[in-house]
């Protein structure tokens, strides 16, 4: 894998504080969040100097039962092709679940969300990554996540979940550190061990991101300093393989230029410090890790790949074991975002957390999304948001969940939106973007619409 060095992730809120600071050699960007045909002149001016970007995407959904989308798979090539991209990224989890597969209603997490580690689910996974790779300009790397719950009855751990992924389909990996943190606080799982099991050749940058902790549970959040025990972790790491590529996320609540300058200049100290200790000896590798490039060696722990008990030698995932998988994604997602009943063998108090927590990110998303509503409805929104979130499940994006919002709140009885001022200013806000195309301003059209809320108000 090329060397990348230094990033961080490009938000147009600190777009001058990235290109102002030195000794960045990249930058990570969200796809979704880019339009090809009118990138920020922020990023042009990086492309300009050199620096390369990476489309980190966020909706595929690589883990989820369906076979990836092919529309989102095209919007992911565009995005390379037109950044001049040496790679893509995307995150080994499921984002949606219902559907046509399940005949149930289709449902949004709006967030990533943990694969069972599942013989089943790694076929799944496997091929799906098969035909993004297919489908892809250039090389595809894939992300573990944090998690706030684990599946009941799972058959391997991360680090052999990751190891066959690789194995079996040739795939890299984006390595987040900080998920290992939130995964050893909140599931137990020991990121040492996970390190030791990862094909660590395989790997081809490593995200570093903070967090904080509440009432025993870590929260990945991306909007605070990265803490001691994620540096800690980078260390490790650093000390068994050279990481081609480390980026500093982080996605809201951004410090001053300073502040972050001094975020990633802590993440060199962990990297070179981790280099320092690597063995010369073993050609720079960490000792128990085989000659293969950094690759642990095959143990108990880490068993030779066994047939499927389907029989598929290949481990192809058919219609059957895609539906299974289907079926337990959607009871899981329609307990987080529904109301339904918690599936049996998930921690019911973790599974309200994180019900809690994705109904609390869709609000500040939709608030971004349509920062108008916020200021429309002044302290109320966020409750009222939360009140429509619990019986009310993202089916759409966040733009078309911004709409259904609205379209609740309207539907409501007056007294519910006492102030007649917010109720038109709401019904004058869905009617400008409720439409396939902006309204027209010509005088004709606009005495239309005057005369429509004219009698919308009687």
């Amino acid at each position: 894998m090329a060397r990348l060095g230094t990033g961080i992730g490009w938000r147009p809120e600190i777009a001058d504080v990235v290109e102002g600071m030195p000794g960045i050699e990249w930058v990570e960007a969200v796809s979704e969040n880019l339009c090809p045909g009118h990138l920020p002149d922020s990023l042009l001016r990086l492309r300009e100097r050199g620096v390369t970007v990476v489309p980190h995407g966020v909706s595929l959904g690589l883990g989820g039962a369906e076979r990836p989308d092919a529309g989102r798979l095209a919007a992911l090539a565009e995005r390379a092709q037109v950044l001049g991209s040496p790679l893509v990224t995307e995150h080994i989890a499921f984002v949606r679940a219902g559907g046509a597969l399940t005949a149930s209603p289709p449902l949004e997490a709006g967030h990533l969300l943990p694969v069972p580690r599942t013989r089943d689910a790694l076929d799944v996974l496997c091929e799906n990554v098969r035909i993004a790779q297919d489908a892809l300009p250039v090389p595809l790397a894939v992300e573990n996540i944090a998690a706030l719950v684990s599946w009941p009855d799972e058959e391997l751990t991360e680090g052999q979940f990751l190891y066959e992924l690789a194995d079996r389909t040739g795939v890299r990996l984006l390595i987040d550190v900080a998920n290992l943190h939130t995964n050893h606080v909140n599931l137990g799982a020991d990121p040492a061990d996970a390190l030791a099991e990862l094909p660590l050749e395989a790997i081809a940058y490593v995200h570093v991101a903070g967090g904080f902790e509440r009432d025993g549970v870590w929260h990945d959040s991306h909007a605070h300093p990265v803490p001691r025990p994620v540096l800690d972790i980078l260390t490790d790491l650093a000390s068994r393989v050279a990481p081609p590529g480390v980026l500093l996320e982080r996605d809201e609540n951004f410090p001053d230029g300073d502040e972050l300058r001094g975020e990633v200049e802590a993440i060199r100290v962990a990297v070179e410090k981790g280099r320092a200790s690597r063995p010369a000896a073993t050609g720079g590798r960490a000792p128990g890790t085989a000659a293969t490039g950094g690759r642990a060696p095959r143990t108990a722990a880490t068993p030779d790949r066994a047939p499927h008990p389907s029989g598929s030698g290949s481990g192809a995932a058919d219609d059957a074991v895609r539906q299974r998988l289907g079926l337990a994604q959607a009871a899981l997602l329609s307990a987080l975002v529904a109301g339904t009943p918690v599936p049996e063998g998930f921690d019911r108090v973790r599974m309200g957390v994180q019900a809690r927590a994705l109904a609390g990110k869709r609000a500040d998303v939709v608030g971004r999304v349509a920062p108008e509503l916020p200021v429309i409805l002044g302290a109320r929104y966020r409750p009222a948001f939360l009140a429509y979130a619990q019986g009310c499940p993202m089916t759409g994006g966040y733009r078309r969940d911004a709409l259904d919002f609205v379209t609740q709140l309207l539907r409501t009885v007056p007294g519910e939106i006492e102030d007649p001022g917010v109720r038109r200013e709401l019904r004058e806000w869905w009617l400008e973007r409720s439409g396939p195309v902006p309204r027209s301003t010509r005088p004709g059209a606009r005495l239309a619409r005057a005369t429509r809320r004219v009698l919308l108000r009687r």
